[in-house]
């Protein structure tokens, strides 16, 4: 996937190249009743194809599929959903700059963002921390700027992973609703996941000295022009307590909706299709 963009934005330009060299230089020295040569067929026939999916996937919406559990209950394993790309935005492709402020992320937003230690990869999460805020996450439970963040207790979900060996794995979860300052939402507790996080002395990322890890967790001052994010599944996310913090030019865009769910061997599920918390 990490080479899917530079490849797509490849044939936009050569099929481009082709349309309009045809149609503004080359199709004028051709007889009038000459065969259209191969080149000039496909880019005729692709090139307004391509450029409609371009400018759909680098300023409106872009798919993506949801790799693991880190997200769950919001999202899941297999879920195909939309990021929109003008939400935060407009941003150049390829170059990631932002030419137009459109807005900035909140508070519960699920956004799609490169990782800032691996730029090719994306990854999902939920903003939890603006720029300026303490991030708190003690004990499995969230403050932000010294205010605790209200849970409800729901029932216990039913936790389905791959264990090594290609197994699967049942496990119960406490599951909670988090009431953000934005937005409600779900979120999944191991009560046998430590509340710590595991090998944080042997963490470095860029603005680490923000943080400090003690045996219940994380306390953490967001930089200028970054977010914190937390995975909905908390003691089974990599997220900012791990890598650190996500810049704003890493952003890609907020994901709004489930188009689609199939995670093999299960049959695809039509009933995930829609909007999420």
């Amino acid at each position: 996937m990490e080479y899917f963009v530079p490849v797509f934005a490849a044939l936009v330009v050569i099929t481009g190249i082709a349309w309009i060299a045809d149609r503004f230089w080359l199709k004028k020295k051709r007889a009038p009743d000459a065969k259209n040569p191969w080149w000039v067929e496909y880019g005729s026939s692709f090139f307004p194809i391509l450029l409609v999916i371009a400018l759909l996937r680098s300023f409106i919406a872009e798919p993506f599929r949801i790799p693991s559990g880190s997200m769950t209950p919001t999202l899941l394993t297999g879920d195909f959903i939309l990021a929109n790309k003008y939400s935060y935005g407009i941003r150049l492709p390829l170059i990631h700059r932002k030419i137009i402020e459109v807005g900035t992320p909140q508070r519960g937003d699920v956004m799609v963002f490169r990782h800032p230690a691996v730029p090719e990869q994306n990854y999902i999460k939920r903003v939890i921390g603006l720029p300026g805020d303490t991030i708190a996450y003690q004990n499995k439970r969230l403050t932000i700027n010294g205010e605790a963040i209200a849970v409800e207790s729901m029932e216990d979900y039913l936790y389905h992973e791959m264990a090594p060996g290609n197994r699967e794995n049942y496990r119960l979860m406490q599951q909670f609703r988090e009431q953000l300052p934005n937005a409600a939402h779900r979120m999944l507790n191991n009560p046998d996941a430590s509340a710590d996080v595991p090998g944080n002395w042997e963490l470095n990322f860029p603005g680490k000295e923000n943080c400090q890890y003690n045996n219940t967790g994380v306390v953490c001052v967001v930089p200028p022009g970054h977010y914190f994010m937390l995975g909905d599944n908390r003691d089974n996310s990599l997220d900012s307590r791990f890598w650190g913090f996500v810049p704003d030019e890493n952003i890609v865009g907020k994901a709004f909706f489930i188009w689609f769910h199939f995670n093999w061997p299960d049959l695809p599920d039509l009933g995930r299709i829609g909007s999420f918390e």
